[in-house]
């Protein structure tokens, strides 16, 4: 697959119609400040299709692009900021897990950001037991793999695949053009395996 058109369609901050119109969905999901938007305009290869922002938290909706007029990548808010007040985590934490455990999204894939430097946190753990829970496949992704040095990032992803209890790591680097070839094949592989008769 080849990323050739992508568009910002609009944002949401609950149910919508978008949701349910039968275009396969990727979700990227992961702690504020994790590189979401920049992986996103990365992966399109167009710096200012997702906004990002220096003030991490900043995002409070899904922001929906149409990718070859076929699928969507969605960016979810992050989440974890510890300067936001208690309510608003609370309702980004929900927004999160509505769309994993009640929104009924058939045709979808995640996408889950961790922070290379970082690694698994809490929250992030919570994430995944719950994909896991539920059935829906995701894709493990450590960004920012140039914010440490190599032998750092080694053993921080062994760290990662551990925690994560998940071999398939994909290391990514947005800044050092690393990893995007991966993803995207593992995107495309994922979704022509699941719906064979769905164009991507």
């Amino acid at each position: 697959m080849g990323i050739i058109s992508a568009k910002f369609v609009k944002s949401i901050t609950g149910t919508d119609t978008i949701l349910y119109d039968e275009k396969f969905q990727v979700a990227f999901m992961g702690r504020s400040n994790v590189g979401k938007s920049t992986l996103i305009n990365s992966l399109t290869k167009r710096n200012a299709l997702a906004h990002t922002s220096s003030t991490p938290g900043k995002t409070i909706r899904m922001d929906f692009f149409l990718i070859n007029n076929t699928f969507y990548f969605v960016d979810f808010p992050g989440y974890g900021y510890a300067k936001r007040s208690q309510d608003k985590r609370d309702k980004l934490a929900k927004m999160i897990l509505w769309y994993i455990m009640y929104s009924e999204v058939k045709k979808r894939l995640v996408i889950l950001i961790i922070d290379t430097k970082v690694g698994i946190t809490e929250f992030d753990r919570e994430i995944i037991d719950t994909l896991r829970k539920h059935h829906i496949d995701f894709i493990l992704v450590a960004n920012k793999t140039d914010n440490l040095k190599i032998g750092q990032r080694e053993k921080q992803l062994v760290q990662i695949r551990s925690a994560s209890d998940n071999p398939e790591v994909i290391a990514y680097s947005s800044k050092e053009k690393f990893g995007r070839e991966e993803l995207v094949k593992k995107i495309s592989s994922y979704i022509s395996r699941q719906y064979p008769s769905y164009r991507v």
